[in-house]
């Protein structure tokens, strides 16, 4: 059953109007190429924050946890450079999530397929 202005995932219930209109229009989407839910759901959240209000979170930084041949590092968003470097994802994510939250940063967590996995620190 398609999600609606009315009838819509609780996480969508705290997001802007415009993104949460976004965000059940693309987790329709993606349900409708086959995504679960649970998978869905966090991933329209995300793009339908980028639709609307581009890269910036509330004028908050954004990193990323990502897979890259070597290991995992974190970045901030568009740059080339780690700011940590580890060689599995549970000792990066133990350094990463307090140094972002610090900075009070947005952190992006994917999966070694490049899939995005969760977002914390959203606010």
């Amino acid at each position: 059953m398609p999600w609606t202005k009315q009838d819509y995932p609780d996480s969508f219930k705290n997001l802007d109007e415009p993104v949460k209109e976004k965000a059940i229009e693309i987790a329709n989407a993606l349900v409708r190429d086959g995504y679960e839910d649970d998978r869905a759901i966090p991933i329209a959240m995300d793009q339908a924050r980028e639709y609307v209000h581009g890269d910036d979170v509330d004028g908050r930084t954004v990193y990323e946890v990502r897979e890259d041949g070597e290991g995992w590092v974190l970045r901030k968003k568009g740059s080339d450079r780690a700011i940590l470097r580890e060689e599995t994802k549970d000792d990066l994510l133990e350094k990463a999530k307090p140094r972002v939250n610090d900075q009070n940063g947005v952190l992006k967590i994917y999966k070694g397929d490049g899939e995005l996995e969760d977002t914390l620190y959203e606010g």
